[in-house]
């Protein structure tokens, strides 16, 4: 009697589970996939200036331009050439009359800006029909009425500066009476306080109110 080999069964197939919708799903289970990373917080304005000023260049000073000063006028003097000024003359009069050159020549941009403003509210008196052109010119109006008016209260700052000049009270801090620094006046030429100082008046007015 010859035997009859014996046929392997074949492997049971995996159940496939159905869904609600009849459709069948996969038989492997996707691999986890990591969640989406969160969008990074977008920096406030006041953070965005903080960047901008701590990323800000220092100005060094450049030894060969050390006695620049010595043969210009103030007319012709760089800011790197007097930066690059002995500390000993600080506020000597050559400074003196560079700052003041300076502070002239912001005033005067000014005063040609308030100028300007004042030609086109002249020149856009004409009535427009449309109320969308209208609106628009108006937003404009609005906008650089704001801009002259934060740049008169700069004039005035400006007027002030120039006063200290002329009285030999230029660049040194109201509080404490030390030299503000050619850097800080040449970043900012009207003011009236040391980097610390303002750091400190700045803190007091977040602890305590203005």
């Amino acid at each position: 009697m010859s035997k009859v080999a014996a046929k392997a069964k074949p492997a049971a197939k995996p159940e496939v589970a159905k869904t609600s919708s009849g459709r069948r799903a996969a038989s492997a289970a996707p691999a986890s996939m990591p969640p989406p990373a969160a969008p990074a917080a977008k920096p406030s304005p006041s953070q965005n200036m903080s960047s901008v000023l701590a990323s800000a260049p220092v100005t060094k000073k450049d030894p060969k331009l050390a006695n620049a000063w010595k043969t210009k006028t103030a007319e012709e003097l760089t800011d790197e050439e007097v930066i690059a000024m002995p500390e000993s003359e600080y506020m000597n009069d050559k400074q003196m009359a560079f700052f003041r050159l300076k502070l002239v020549g912001l005033k005067r941009g000014i005063l040609d800006n308030a100028g300007e403003t004042t030609e086109h509210l002249r020149e856009d008196t004409v009535v427009v029909p449309d109320p969308a052109d209208r609106a628009t010119i108006e937003e404009e109006h609005a906008l650089e009425l704001r801009t002259r008016d934060r740049e008169r209260k700069l004039l005035k700052k400006i007027e002030q500066s120039i006063a200290r000049i002329d009285a030999g009270d230029y660049g040194y801090c109201d509080e404490t009476g030390e030299p503000i620094g050619v850097g800080r006046l040449l970043a900012r030429p009207t003011a009236t306080l040391s980097l610390e100082a303002q750091q400190r008046r700045e803190l007091k007015q977040k602890m305590f109110g203005d």
